[in-house]
Order: structure tokens, then C-alpha cells, then sequence
């Protein structure tokens, strides 16, 4: 057995869904998401990812892909419907996003994610090298680290959450805090997206276990874990780099042409999920037409739903529902060749993104809850001519990072009408200083200082060992 002195151990593998009959595999590149934001790391890092291939029944071999290895983990059919369509996305996804949508706690569901958190913590266990360091990701295998130290104690384990923490008040409905945030606190550092989700951290290990608690340091024994926010990010060059190409120039041009040459094109790319505040955009929008400050002569909406987790009835429902009122405001106010709003369900590759990116005079990326939301970063790193205006959720991570974006409160359908309307009127010297100040930002907080503050912290984190805390 080969191993790896860096493991990533995630939900899925970073491949395609079908594998070639060559048996070539290419990185999945989703818009926004965990690939994108580890993919530029590992392309050059000797590296083994651990994660589910797709598809039930035994676990493929897979080629290595740019270079990194692949470990696949199998899922049986029930396991996909109870803890990756339970537990994960339908008790733990919408508690860590403000209880959007009502959590469901089924114990069926809670025993399929021990049971494929131990899975995935053994599979990490065999493929990395002795004293190596596993990154484990995300909320689906919050198990994994606690699980992976009583087999490996050895290893450096760093976890990091993609996803918003929510408040204790919140956190406390779920029947099995005490295991969630124990099998967390099994990593040696574990990450957030924002401050505020590590104090929310902290304030639960000593409320919940009775852990000597600060905002950066929690005492587990005779170790100390270290927490902090760690705002994920992009590879700014990359995506500059792809939108200066000539050949998405032309397509960005040909695109243009294609929309009737607008005065104003609007841009929203989302996963069909309800935590994106896709419906309130819709009204929104429908209201402005509706009033006549919007015309769709001159204005164009171009809304990409890519569809997610389609076997969920809640997301069939909310795709339904989004349909509906895409179909309501083309059939209200759209013309001959002339929709109201051009609605988008398959995904893009990157070129093609950042095409779309280029003739968008405002980006739409009005979640209700989001960790982070590298698609606003992608959008700002493609304006390299310092124009277009980001409207941008005062609830999406990033907004703490991009303060010069046209924040607003996506809950407040006038606040939304009326800031969606003054990045439209906007001047340009208005519109060029909020884009040159977010894109120097996102220059020097890119993808790769991200990793780099990441991992730094978790090496360090090995000198903490046999050190005590106390709270305060």
C-alpha cells in the first residue's frame, strides 16, 4: 500500500462522475466549492485524496489525476440516502445554515454517518505515511477526526468546515452534539470560515463538555486544540489568466451579441438550494420589472441553477417552485426572442464561466446563509479591467472580506430592490474603485495563502502538545 505524507480526506472525489473507458479521470470543476479551492494546492503536492468515487456497490481503483492519488470509499445505497442525504444534508445542512429549512433527526440516519465516518477514518488511516498530516473537509465526516486519532495517533489532523457554524442555540437541537464536537476535536486545528464560527465553537466545548475554552484554544485532555478562521479562497491569477484569454474575449462578445446587446446584463450562478436566496432574488427582480424600474429591453437576467441533490424532495420542490416563478415573470414581461430572465440549469465549464463573468455589468450572489461563496471571488478575479459591480449577501462569508461590494440584507426585499438598482446607476469611477480595492484584496489573499496560513498553523500546532489552557 502506497502512502502519502499529505491526505485529504473528503465527502467526494475531486473526478468526473464517469470515468472514460480509458480510464482517464479530469478534476470535477464545479462553480464555487471544495475542489476549486484545493485543486490549485494539490496539483503540485504529493498528495493522496480520500473520498466516494459516485455510484454504490464496491469501490472503484482509479488512476492517479494531476498527479495526486486516488483512494476511493465505498457507499452502499442506503448509506447515500441516510447519511448523505440524511443526516449530512438534511439534519446537519440546514441547522448549520439558520435552520432555513427545518432539520430532520432520524437515528437511522445518525447511525449510517458513524458508520461511513469510521469508514472514511480507516481509509485515511491506511494510506498515510507515518507522522503524516490528513486535512479532513467539511461536515459530512465531523466523526473522521476523533475516529482517525485512536487509529493513528501519530498523525498531525488538521479539520476544517466549509460551511457556516451556527450559534449554540441552534447547535444544541442536535441529539448528538456531544459526539459531533468531541469527533471535531480530535484534529490537532480545526478551521472556519469566519471568527464568529470559532467563538461559536469554543462557547460549545465548554458549555456542552466542559472544556477549558478560549476563542483559539481548546484543553482536550492532555492536548491543545487549536481553532481560528481560515476564509477560504481562489486562485486569483488563474482565473484573471482564464478571463484575459482572447478566445473568452470573443465568446464573452459573441454572448453579448447573443442577449441583443443590453445595456445591462445581470448574473446569478447558484447550486439549486434553498440556503441561496434564489426565490427572493426572483421577486425581487419580478417587482422592479413590475414597477417599471427595470426594462427588459435594456436589462437582462441571466439566472444558472445548476440542479444538486435531485433525489432530496425539498429540492425537487424547490426547483419546482423556481421554475414556476421564472416561467410567471418571462410569460409577464418577456417579449418575442426577449425573456425577462434567461434561466440556466446545466453547469459551465470554466472558460465558458468566465465568459459569462466578463458580460455580467452586476453579479447577483444573494445567499441567505454561506460560509464563503467563491463565486463572488472567481467574479471579482475575472473583471480584469476593474469594472462591474458585485451585490453581495451581508450573509455569505465573503462579505467580510469584499466590504466594498453592494452588500445588502437578502431577507429585506426593498433593502434588495433598492441596492440592486445603485449597482445598476452606479458610476463607473464608483463601480472601478469598489472593484480595484476587492481585487488588490483577493491578489494577496489568494488560494495559495490560504493553504499556506492553514497548514502553517497546523504545524505549529504540534509545539501546543502538553500544554493546558484555561479560559479566559
Amino acid at each position: 500500500m502506497r502512502q502519502s505524507p499529505l491526505v485529504v480526506v473528503a465527502h467526494r472525489l475531486p473526478i468526473d462522475d464517469s470515468v472514460a473507458p480509458d480510464g482517464a479521470c479530469e478534476w470535477r470543476r464545479s462553480p464555487g466549492g471544495l475542489v476549486s479551492a484545493l485543486h490549485p494546492l494539490l496539483r503540485d503536492t504529493p498528495a493522496t485524496w480520500v473520498g466516494w468515487a459516485g455510484g454504490t456497490g464496491p469501490a472503484p481503483h482509479l488512476p492517479d489525476v494531476d498527479g495526486v492519488r486516488m483512494h476511493s470509499v465505498p457507499l452502499t445505497g442506503d448509506e447515500l440516502r441516510d447519511h448523505y442525504e440524511g443526516f449530512a444534508n438534511a439534519t446537519l445542512w440546514p441547522l448549520y445554515h439558520d435552520a432555513v429549512e427545518h432539520p430532520e433527526y432520524h437515528r437511522r440516519w445518525w447511525e449510517a454517518y458513524q458508520r461511513v465516518n469510521q469508514r472514511f477514518a480507516e481509509a485515511a488511516a491506511e494510506v498515510a505515511e507515518p507522522g503524516g498530516l490528513v486535512w479532513v473537509q467539511d461536515y459530512h465526516l465531523q466523526l473522521v477526526p476523533g475516529l482517525l486519532r485512536e487509529l493513528r495517533p501519530d498523525l498531525r489532523i488538521g479539520f476544517f468546515l466549509h460551511v457556516p457554524f451556527p450559534p449554540p442555540e441552534l447547535f444544541m437541537q442536535l441529539p448528538r452534539r456531544a459526539e459531533l464536537l468531541r469527533g471535531m476535536l480530535g484534529a490537532d486545528l480545526v478551521g472556519f470560515q469566519r471568527a464568529q464560527a470559532a467563538h461559536n465553537f469554543a462557547q460549545l466545548a465548554a458549555k456542552v463538555l466542559q472544556l477549558p475554552a478560549t476563542d483559539r484554544r481548546i484543553a482536550v485532555g492532555d492536548r491543545v486544540v487549536r481553532i481560528g478562521a481560515f476564509p477560504v479562497s481562489i486562485d486569483t491569477a488563474e482565473m484573471s489568466a482564464l478571463a484575459a484569454r482572447p478566445e473568452v474575449v470573443d465568446r464573452a462578445d459573441r454572448l453579448r451579441q447573443d442577449l441583443g446587446g443590453p445595456e445591462h446584463v445581470i448574473l446569478s450562478v447558484d447550486r439549486m438550494d434553498y440556503t441561496k436566496g434564489i426565490e427572493q432574488r426572483l421577486k425581487a427582480y419580478r417587482e422592479l420589472l413590475a414597477s417599471g424600474d427595470v426594462k427588459v429591453r435594456d436589462t437582462v437576467l441571466i439566472q444558472v441553477a445548476v440542479p444538486s441533490r435531485e433525489r432530496v424532495a425539498r429540492y425537487q420542490i424547490l426547483r419546482d417552485r423556481v421554475e414556476h416563478q421564472v416561467g410567471r415573470i418571462n410569460g409577464e414581461f418577456g417579449r418575442v426572442g426577449e425573456p425577462a430572465i434567461h434561466y440556466l440549469t446545466q453547469p459551465f465549464d470554466r472558460a465558458e464561466l468566465a465568459a459569462l463573468y466578463r458580460i455580467a455589468d452586476v453579479m447577483a450572489v444573494t445567499p441567505l446563509r454561506d460560509g464563503m461563496n467563491l463565486v463572488a471571488k472567481e467574479y471579482v478575479a475575472a473583471r480584469v479591467d476593474d469594472t462591474g459591480a458585485l451585490l453581495l449577501s451581508e450573509f455569505a462569508g465573503a462579505a467580510a472580506e469584499l466590504p466594498q461590494a453592494y452588500l445588502v440584507n437578502p431577507h429585506d426585499l426593498e433593502g434588495l430592490k433598492q441596492e440592486l438598482l445603485r449597482a445598476l446607476r452606479a458610476t463607473p469611477e464608483d463601480v472601478a474603485a469598489r472593484m480595484r480595492a476587492m481585487r488588490d484584496h483577493l491578489r494577496h489573499n489568494d488560494i495559495h495563502a490560504w493553504a499556506g496560513s492553514y497548514l502553517s498553523a497546523l504545524e505549529e500546532s504540534g509545539s501546543l502538545l502538553g500544554r493546558r489552557v484555561t479560559a479566559g
